[in-house]
């Protein structure tokens, strides 16, 4: 019993790495080949997101609902922040921001919200003005003041791209499973932030406080982020999807916020302008809810 299931995994882990691995990149006679999968391969292929299991309402003896902030600037999340320049890379490699947006823009995403309850839905043309701007530069104001219309190189637009997300705002369950025993999280939301884009290149470090662009319902976008690679710094030939990435949290964030009695207020809101207090109040949090799961097995 022991050999079979040696056997399976060993076959499993090879499935998994010829599926991810950039496809007929060894056979390709010309660089067109290069990630174009042959039609045995299509033929075979039944990789999907992991489904979530039913959890029944009755089995749930505690949840936590909390809303965490992942900054980019970590080296930890850097795979959800690069490549930021796509010019001179493969289409196979891009950043998380781009492969929701470019899902939105597609219409492969179809719902976005105003917030992380995801009660208002908002449109691209709502968002339109949050994602970019266009301004007129001084010269152009002189042109129009003298000759009453603006040549269009004097007119500048400001679109929001990869290189200016600067963080990630996750809201996810942690709840304990009785019929499993365990303690276990499931992410529901996830917003990327950036500065305001009309103070996006400002010299002031309080107009680069990031805010968030749009919400997405989570599970919505799993097929979507499963077939999106992010870069595996120690093996190239296996990538971690997206889905894969956010899933198993192989990243770092701190709460922000948790669902309390002062409707859902944030740290910040009884805990201001002191960041490390923050921080420990942040730890605090996840403590609280990682010593649920460890009273359980006290006697």
């Amino acid at each position: 019993m022991n050999y079979r299931s040696f056997l399976l995994t060993v076959l499993s882990i090879s499935f998994v790495s010829a599926s991810f691995s950039q496809a007929n990149i060894l056979n390709a006679k010309s660089p067109d080949q290069i990630g174009v999968r042959t039609e045995a391969q299509k033929a075979v292929d039944n990789d999907k997101p992991l489904e979530y299991g039913y959890v029944d309402d009755r089995d749930i003896m505690f949840s936590k609902m909390t809303w965490e902030r992942v900054v980019l600037d970590e080296r930890v999340n850097f795979p959800l922040y690069y490549p930021v320049d796509t010019n001179n890379i493969g289409k196979d490699r891009r950043s998380l921001f781009d492969v929701l947006w470019k899902s939105v823009k597609d219409g492969d995403i179809e719902n976005i919200y105003d917030d992380s309850y995801f009660t208002t839905k908002r449109t691209i043309k709502d968002i339109s003005s949050a994602m970019s701007k266009i301004d007129t530069l001084d010269i152009g104001y002189e042109q129009y003041n003298a000759d009453g219309y603006v040549d269009p190189e004097y007119i500048v637009k400001r679109d929001i791209t990869s290189y200016d997300i600067s963080a990630y705002l996750i809201k996810g369950l942690w709840y304990f499973d009785k019929r499993q025993a365990e303690l276990k999280y499931r992410l529901l939301g996830i917003a990327p932030a950036a500065p305001d884009v009309n103070f996006i290149d400002s010299d002031d470090e309080a107009n680069k406080e990031p805010i968030p662009l749009f919400w997405v319902f989570f599970p919505d976008s799993r097929d979507i982020l499963h077939e999106a690679k992010s870069f595996n710094n120690e093996n190239s030939a296996v990538p971690f999807s997206f889905d894969h990435l956010l899933n198993s949290r192989r990243f770092n964030g701190y709460i922000y916020k948790e669902e309390n009695v002062y409707g859902d207020r944030k740290v910040t809101e009884y805990i201001s302008e002191n960041a490390l207090m923050q921080l420990l109040e942040s730890d605090r949090i996840k403590e609280k809810i990682r010593n649920f799961e460890l009273d359980m097995w006290a006697y």
